[in-house]
């Protein structure tokens, strides 16, 4: 049975609090698991929540503060000492390929894993499989910062009523499905494309293009919330965003599933994150992201 869950490690801005870990997010989209933005103290929090190092298909990097990307060092090393059958593939700014190099190789150990860097240096497709394409959009960030979006083919859905209204039952429903027309009857005259789910990850960033262009249409949109909307001018000096611009971004783009994270040690009530998200008009699924708290990817 396919899973697609995102199980969040950690949601803290620069400083970790007791109740909140550094940054760290595992999708898991059928048998993938793609991690992002692992954070100092992921490693750990992979066990409170049950991930195994067996379960990372790719890390996604958006930039190298220390919030997002400390635990580099600690996940790829247990990737090695788990000996992970699998190959595994990290994206990462290519600015930041020096980061990168010095978090992989931190400290001694025995590489046992095939780990493939592909760096990002520009918008773009990263990667195409089967169920899904991984592209990536630059934000506007002190440092350089990329989100990524996940999209999944289009399938088709086949209408229980129309191929009854055309006579096709038991085993020519197969033949239709593979050969695209039987009797004369065409697969579009008894099905309806069902648009292939979306998932977008949007971390430090000010209000720009790559925001809108990742959220639009995501069905789950996991996006940084750092400030509250009172703090908007500290928001954009710092190149972050708040409550109510990255719900006003939800709402325009028709996101069915809001996670809210990164929040600032700052503020002692998360509930308020979820108020000014519905007083900027989004009405859809909100969750104010907590540590090892699962969210389900909204079914088609």
């Amino acid at each position: 049975m396919s899973v697609r869950e995102l199980v969040v490690l950690g949601t803290a801005s620069q400083v970790p609090t007791r109740h909140r870990n550094h940054n760290g997010y595992l999708l898991r989209w059928d048998g993938q698991g793609i991690l992002f933005d692992p954070g100092e103290g992921t490693q750990r929090q992979m066990l409170r929540a049950g991930v195994a190092a067996h379960d990372i298909d790719r890390i996604c990097v958006t930039h190298f503060h220390g919030d997002h990307s400390l635990g580099l060092a600690g996940v790829i090393q247990r990737i090695n000492l788990d000996q992970v059958p699998h190959p595994v593939t990290a994206h990462y700014p290519a600015s930041g390929r020096h980061f990168f190099e010095r978090l992989r190789y931190a400290t001694a150990y025995r590489e046992t894993v095939r780990l493939a860097e592909a760096p990002v240096a520009a918008d773009g497709p990263l990667a195409v499989t089967d169920a899904y394409t991984l592209d990536a959009c630059l934000l506007s960030h002190p440092v350089e910062s990329y989100g990524y979006r996940l999209t999944e083919p289009d399938g088709r859905r086949i209408l229980p009523e129309r191929l009854a209204a055309h006579g096709i039952e038991g085993p020519d429903i197969g033949r239709l499905q593979r050969e695209g027309a039987l009797g004369g009857v065409t697969l579009d005259d008894v099905s309806e494309i069902r648009r292939g789910q979306r998932f977008a990850f949007v971390m430090d960033t000010r209000l720009c293009d790559g925001v809108h262009a990742l959220a639009e249409g995501a069905d789950m949109l996991v996006i940084e919330s750092t400030f509250l909307d009172e703090d908007v001018r500290l928001a954009t000096d710092h190149g972050h965003l708040t409550a109510g611009q990255a719900a006003a971004v939800a709402r325009d783009a028709g996101v069915r599933h809001l996670v809210l994270t990164h929040f600032s040690q700052r503020y002692s009530d998360p509930a308020e994150f979820g108020r000014q998200a519905r007083a900027a008009g989004f009405d859809g699924e909100l969750s104010i992201a907590q540590d090892l708290m699962r969210v389900p990817v909204p079914k088609r």
